[in-house]
């Protein structure tokens, strides 16, 4: 029996069935070929899966460890469903992991308000102001709604109502949801954006679209902000994921209720949200040490 002729079919049924986004169904792709490239069997015995285990443990973190046997597990669960095998062999693989806590890089208040400070004063510079309008109404959006940047560059030009602010999303597993814009001034900018670039937009289809009147793709975003955030002097890598991490924490510390936060992120579990509580504690603890006026004081401490 060669379990790798039903690979195909089953990343058409995760594509076509489960609605899992392409980058998803890419990653299951990698995953299935490198463990059959390891184990070189379609049904292997226990001791393949540990040491297929133990070479993962070898090159990667903890996290990616856990989304490739995922990857594996739901295959076989697939194959067990559809009859295909009498077992999974994964049941019989138990795997404990050490949870381990990573927070995430944001991007400081000040930072932010000198990157929007600089993208404005632009304006008059600029080659081409219709993309400049652009540029800067993608960043605002990135701040405004803590979208990812595929769901930036992807929004539909029919999911963006310019009246009311609401914005329809497509997450991960193609969920919707919305979200609101709540900055009139943002609302405003998105509208200028949208007037000055009203042709190639209903011919792409897209809200955010390129010199050439075609979606402005994820890697192009990447790359204006890098440009943006260079010419401005901030030193360290800013990415369009930290706009997303830190819209969440500051939230946080404005004690938003993290449920909200979860619908604003489209996190499925809350417990992915949870961890922006460390963050928000974190720079809680920061500001108390740098901005206390305590520190400021004067004070003979000698008993």
């Amino acid at each position: 029996m060669n379990i790798q002729e039903h690979v195909i079919p089953y990343l058409e049924y995760c594509k076509y069935r489960k609605e899992l986004d392409d980058k998803t169904v890419k990653a299951y792709r990698i995953d299935l070929r490198q463990f059959f490239d390891f184990v070189q069997s379609s049904v292997p015995e226990k001791k393949n899966i540990e040491d297929f285990i133990t070479d993962l443990h070898k090159k990667y973190k903890q996290k990616t460890i856990k989304r490739k046997l995922a990857s594996i597990k739901a295959f076989y669960n697939y194959l067990e469903d559809e009859e295909f095998i009498e077992e999974n062999p994964f049941r019989k693989i138990k795997v404990k992991f050490k949870e381990e806590i990573v927070l995430p890089r944001i991007i400081m208040r000040e930072e932010i308000e000198t990157l929007l400070n600089y993208m404005y004063k632009c304006a008059c510079n600029a080659k081409k102001y219709s993309l400049w309008l652009r540029d800067i109404a993608v960043v605002e959006t990135f701040f405004a709604t803590g979208a990812r940047v595929y769901e930036v560059s992807n929004i539909k030009k029919d999911c963006i109502d310019l009246n009311t602010g609401l914005i329809c999303f497509k997450g991960k597993g193609n969920k919707e949801r919305y979200v609101q814009i709540g900055s009139k001034d943002v609302l405003e900018l998105l509208k200028r954006y949208h007037d000055a670039n009203i042709e190639a937009i209903n011919k792409s289809g897209y809200f955010f679209v390129n010199s050439r009147g075609e979606r402005f793709t994820e890697q192009s975003i990447r790359i204006m902000i890098k440009r943006y955030t260079e010419e401005v002097g901030i030193e360290r890598k800013i990415t369009p994921h930290m706009f997303r991490h830190s819209v969440a924490t500051f939230l946080i510390e404005e004690e938003v209720d993290i449920s909200c936060v979860q619908r604003i992120l489209g996190h499925s579990s809350i417990k992915t949200t949870q961890i922006y509580i460390h963050v928000a504690a974190k720079r809680q603890a920061e500001i108390l040490r740098e901005k206390h006026p305590r520190n400021k004081m004067r004070i003979n401490t000698a008993a």
